[in-house]
């Protein structure tokens, strides 16, 4: 499917690890033929115009950031209908005021239902919610002291979570255009 594409880095500009300076990021898409692109953040959000099929631009793109910045960083995409599905799909709406308490981890293939079994869906207060190729994460505190993280390993594949407001806005910027 080619059109609007959102992609999402994981764990990039966190510290002085990783670092993909957002023009850069810019400059690679616009290299690789991508159209109207906007980034969001320094934490490795971009929403772009393509002509090729998204799994195509993605693959190009973790091998750009390969051969330009020496790094094998995991790259995620949605269309703007995915990611609006998943904001209208959100089960815990009375934290969507509170960005620092649901977080959604965007995943490279649908959850296994076994594992989630085997997990558990609560975690001391904390709670997750299995969506399409997505897990909302609510949190009582904060991410950084809940158990859901050692859940989240527990699932496997491949993740990368964004807080609530990075999530909406993502979907704002590429329902635009």
């Amino acid at each position: 499917m080619d059109g609007r594409i959102v992609l999402l880095l994981r764990a990039v500009n966190l510290g002085p690890h990783n670092r993909v300076p957002m023009p850069v990021f810019r400059d690679l898409l616009t290299g690789l033929g991508a159209r109207d692109v906007v980034t969001y953040l320094a934490s490795g959000q971009a929403v772009a115009d393509i002509d090729e099929p998204h799994e195509n631009f993605v693959e190009r793109v973790h091998k750009g950031i390969l051969d330009q910045l020496g790094l094998d960083i995991d790259v995620f995409s949605r269309t703007p209908a995915e990611l609006a599905d998943i904001v209208r799909a959100n089960p815990f709406p009375h934290l969507a005021n509170t960005p620092r308490q649901l977080h959604v981890a965007f995943l490279d293939a649908p959850v296994d239902p076994a594992r989630i079994g085997a997990i558990g869906r609560r975690h001391g207060q904390d709670e997750l919610a299995v969506g399409d190729r997505a897990v909302y994460l609510a949190y009582t505190g904060t991410m950084h002291d809940s158990p859901l993280g050692t859940a989240m390993r527990r699932l496997g594949g491949r993740q990368t979570a964004r807080n609530w407001t990075t999530v909406t806005t993502l979907a704002e910027l590429s329902a635009r255009g």
